[in-house]
C-alpha cells in the first residue's frame, strides 16, 4: 500500500489517517510516545498494513513481474500499484468524483493537524497537495510519474521507469486480478486492527 491506501485504510477516522500517513516518518519509539494516543495507533496501523501486505500471496505474485529489472524495490513499486487500482476500484471509490473528494477530505485533514507532522512529511506534503498525488493515481499517466518518482528517490536503483510502466501495461489484467484477491482481505484485517 502506498498513499492512497492507507489514507483509504483509514475509514474516515482522523486521527488514524493522520498516523497512517505518517507513518514511514515517524521513526524510534521515542518518536511515536510524542504523539496523541490516536495518532499513535495510526502510526502503528500503517505499520500492521505494511507488514500484512508484504507477506500476502497476491503482493508476493505481482512482485515477481519487477523483481527481475527492481530486485529489492519490487515491492515499493507494488505498493504504488495497488493505489491505482485502489484508485479505480468501484468498491472503494463508486466514482471519479468520489475519489476528488476523498484526496480533499484527506489535505484537509493533514492541514489540521500541521504542527505535529514530522518536518519530511510536511514537506513532501507540499508536494503531494500541489500536484494531488493520491488522485492522480487514478490515471496511466499519474503512474508514469509515480513509478519515475520512485526510480528518482531509490539510491541503488540502475534500472529506470520505464520497464516498471510497461510491466503494469503489458500484464495489467493479470496484475489487477491479483489486487482483487488482496483488497478485501487487507481491508478485513484493517478493520480489525483498529478496532471496528
Amino acid at each position: 500500500m502506498n498513499y492512497l491506501g492507507h489514507a483509504y485504510l483509514s475509514f474516515g477516522q482522523p486521527e488514524i489517517l493522520v498516523g497512517n500517513m505518517i507513518g514511514d516518518y515517524v521513526k524510534g519509539n521515542e518518536a511515536l510516545h510524542r504523539l496523541p494516543p490516536g495518532i499513535q495507533k495510526g502510526v502503528m496501523l500503517h505499520r500492521q498494513i505494511d507488514s500484512y501486505t508484504d507477506m500476502h500471496p497476491a503482493t508476493a505474485k505481482c512482485k515477481t513481474f519487477f523483481r527481475e529489472d527492481y530486485r529489492l524495490y519490487a515491492g515499493a513499486f507494488v505498493d504504488s500499484m495497488f493505489d491505482h487500482f485502489i484508485a479505480n476500484d468501484p468498491q472503494c471509490f463508486e466514482s471519479e468524483q468520489a475519489l476528488f473528494d476523498f484526496t480533499q477530505m484527506t489535505y484537509a485533514t493533514l492541514q489540521e493537524y500541521d504542527a505535529i507532522l514530522p518536518e519530511k512529511f510536511r514537506t513532501m506534503f507540499g508536494h503531494m497537495q500541489s500536484d494531488n498525488w493520491l488522485y492522480r493515481y487514478r490515471t496511466l499517466k499519474g503512474m508514469q510519474k509515480s513509478f519515475q518518482g520512485l526510480v528518482h528517490r531509490a539510491q541503488y536503483l540502475d534500472t529506470g521507469a520505464e520497464s516498471a510502466y510497461k510491466t503494469l501495461v503489458t500484464n495489467f489484467y493479470t496484475l489487477n486480478q491479483f489486487y482483487y484477491e488482496f483488497i478485501d482481505e487487507v481491508k478485513k484485517f484493517a478493520r480489525e486492527s483498529i478496532g471496528n
